[in-house]
């Protein structure tokens, strides 16, 4: 709709946490891809690489309240993780529009 980005830079700076989802919806944002997600928070938001692959992760899961579950790796929490076919992470926001995924786990089960 080429409506403005939220100020995901000035957000941070001031302290707060954000989410980046994709808000799949025909109106407004017809994309299920999070790394076109990831790419835009970094190339149009001036996110770095690091801050967009928290607040696509950790954020989202802060803000949807089950971060005790998901939304990062450690011992106790579900592994719902997304495996790169790429040499670093850095391929999700240089390289936006490439399928990038090598598997994907969903409470541990391998689902791609």
């Amino acid at each position: 709709t080429r409506q403005p980005l939220a100020p995901g830079r000035d957000l941070l700076d001031a302290g707060a946490v954000i989410a980046l989802a994709s808000n799949c919806n025909p109106g407004t944002s017809y994309t299920s891809n999070m790394n076109f997600v990831v790419a835009t928070a970094v190339l149009q938001m001036h996110l770095s690489l690091p801050e967009a692959l928290e607040a696509a992760t950790y954020g989202g899961a802060l803000a949807l309240g089950v971060q005790d579950q998901v939304g990062s790796i450690e011992v106790g929490k579900r592994a719902d993780l997304h495996v790169l076919d790429a040499p670093s992470a850095a391929h999700l926001a240089y390289r936006p529009g490439m399928p990038l995924t090598y598997a994907v786990y969903q409470a541990g089960q391998r689902r791609v």
